[in-house]
């Protein structure tokens, strides 16, 4: 039977792996929408090769671009957060958000808000409004399937049992490029050895995440909406091989883990294939081969991203928003040469030092909260 899927964010690292099990699918699925933020020639390609229904870019100004790279193929265009909330709400089988940033949030509640099923790959949009998307989730009887490895490996462990049985769920990360350095090593580190994940090929400002260890940090707040726990239930363990994805204890003293290979494909094909399994070109996972799985506890003082977010999560409110704004200021900074990589983190303390609106009750408040909280993060990063 072939199943109908619109990808928000094609041009991404998601959507790249998401589009790679389609092509090993191929009969098995109608593309209806793909979207990108700028990248006009990637996109262009990929509407033609996958026979798009519509391909939409958010930036409005390359449209024109567009429209002259698919002329006369029959496949529609369109520009701008509009059509990308227009593409978000279409009515397919599954939606892929893999939009990074704030700027995903208005697409997912839009997928949401249609009642339909979604892969989520935006970790700001629970960040950000996580209260806001699980009450829209609920009401318009939405189904959300976590594509992040470690949630979805979550998502996996906790079939078949009670969310009363649940002792205890555990996070697992890298530690990323820096997670031996010193302080005086992370005070010049440069943005290309930030790049240089030792596991995972993923987007730019996810990379830098997970140098810092917020990525942890988002994912422990994401963890919390998504799933029936508290707060003190969860915990973060720094895994170098990234064999196991993530961990949940049952009161009776069993913990079940997810293992599989450092792929995004794996997480993606589970939610593709949900509620069943699907092939996947991935070799099996040799255990034999790898030979030994280590785990530390998280160092804050080196890394006190993940320190930042539970706090911000302990607060909740508008902080978690501010948490993810002042980061993604940060980190675009960082990227750009205008700030230091240990500054990061500084930057994001700082910011959330301010004081904080009252909590956000809509989309809108969440966006303007966003704006506010960037403007602040610019304004200290002028004088770090």
């Amino acid at each position: 039977m072939t199943r109908s899927i619109s990808i928000l964010g094609a041009t991404g690292s998601i959507g790249a792996s998401t589009l790679d099990l389609l092509r090993q699918n191929r009969g098995s699925w109608k593309v209806s929408a793909l979207t990108a933020n700028s990248r006009v020639s990637e996109l262009a390609a990929l509407a033609r090769e996958f026979d798009a229904d519509i391909a939409i870019v958010a930036d409005e100004l390359h449209l024109p671009q567009l429209r002259e790279a698919l002329s006369g193929t029959g496949i529609a265009t369109a520009g701008g957060i509009a059509a990308l909330c227009e593409a978000a709400a279409r009515p397919v089988d599954i939606t892929v958000a893999a939009i990074v940033g704030c700027a995903g949030l208005a697409p997912v509640m839009a997928a949401v808000e249609r009642g339909g099923t979604i892969a989520l790959a935006n970790k700001e949009a629970l960040v950000s409004a996580g209260d806001i998307l699980m009450h829209a989730v609920e009401r318009c009887r939405a189904t959300l399937l976590p594509t992040d490895s470690e949630h979805n490996a979550i998502f996996q462990c906790l079939v078949g049992n009670r969310p009363d049985d649940i002792r205890s769920v555990t996070l697992t990360a890298s530690g990323g490029p820096f997670r031996t350095w010193s302080h005086d090593q992370l005070a010049t580190a440069t943005r290309e050895q930030a790049l240089r994940h030792p596991n995972w090929d993923m987007g730019a400002k996810i990379t830098i995440d997970s140098a810092t260890m917020m990525n942890k940090g988002l994912e422990f707040i994401e963890a919390y909406h998504l799933f029936p726990v508290e707060l003190d239930q969860l915990r973060i363990l720094v895994h170098p091989q990234s064999v196991i994805h993530s961990m949940v204890e049952y009161r009776d003293g069993s913990t079940l883990a997810q293992l599989g290979p450092s792929d995004m494909r794996v997480p993606i094909a589970n939610c593709l294939a949900w509620p069943g399994r699907m092939d996947t070109p991935m070799a099996p996972l040799d255990l034999a081969a790898i030979g030994e799985l280590s785990f530390f506890a998280p160092d804050e003082e080196r890394f006190p991203a993940t320190r930042l977010a539970r706090e911000a999560a302990q607060s909740g409110g508008a902080a978690p928003a501010v948490l993810n704004a002042a980061n993604e200021a940060a980190v675009a900074a960082f990227l750009a040469g205008k700030i230091a990589f240990s500054q990061i983190a500084v930057v994001v303390e700082k910011t959330l030092q301010r004081s904080m609106p009252r909590a956000p009750t809509s989309l809108e408040e969440v966006l303007e909260i966003d704006g506010n909280a960037r403007v602040w993060a610019n304004e200290l990063m002028e004088h770090v």
